[in-house]
């Protein structure tokens, strides 16, 4: 199983956002890697959309991943948005999004950020993951379903610290 656990919290899953652009949807997942890291969500959101201009992060299925490097940061680190509507993200099959996961990793993490992007794209290339997440009732549920590996372990990882 390619399990996200070592990137992501049950609290990084927002389950029901409203977001009538892609701007909102990265706004709403730049503040809550902010709360993750620290790190404030303008320089989180400004990665992201250097990132966005090169070409689409919409992979296809209703699924985007923005992703971007970011100085300070110790991992990489994700979180996942459920949009209430779907928004388009230049996708390349031409979909709009609905499942949105933000990836940021260190400025240093060539190779880290690569494979930590290369396993969130393999999850999500995955139908039934996608459809389990679209059906999914809760924010544990949706958890439970990317890193089924903690079900019914629950630690709380500690929270990231910014490197001074």
């Amino acid at each position: 199983m390619n399990s996200l656990v070592s990137l992501l919290t049950e609290q990084d899953i927002l389950p029901s956002v409203s977001a009538d652009s892609r701007k909102a949807a990265l706004i709403a997942l730049a503040k809550r890697l902010a709360e993750q890291t620290g790190i404030d969500h303008h320089d989180i959101f400004e990665g992201i959309i250097e990132r966005e201009r090169l070409g689409s992060t919409g992979v296809g299925h209703g699924v985007a991943i923005p992703h971007t490097r970011i100085e300070g940061l110790e991992r990489p680190i994700g979180a996942l948005a459920r949009l209430i509507t779907p928004v388009d993200f230049d996708a390349i099959d031409d979909e709009h999004c609905d499942l949105v996961f933000m990836l940021i990793a260190p400025e240093s993490a060539g190779a880290d950020h690569l494979r930590a992007l290369a396993r969130v794209s393999r999850a999500f290339r995955a139908p039934a993951i996608r459809d389990a997440l679209r059906s999914a009732a809760s924010q544990a549920e949706m958890f439970a379903i990317l890193c089924p590996d903690t079900a019914d372990v629950s630690p709380t990882p500690e929270p990231l610290q910014r490197r001074a």
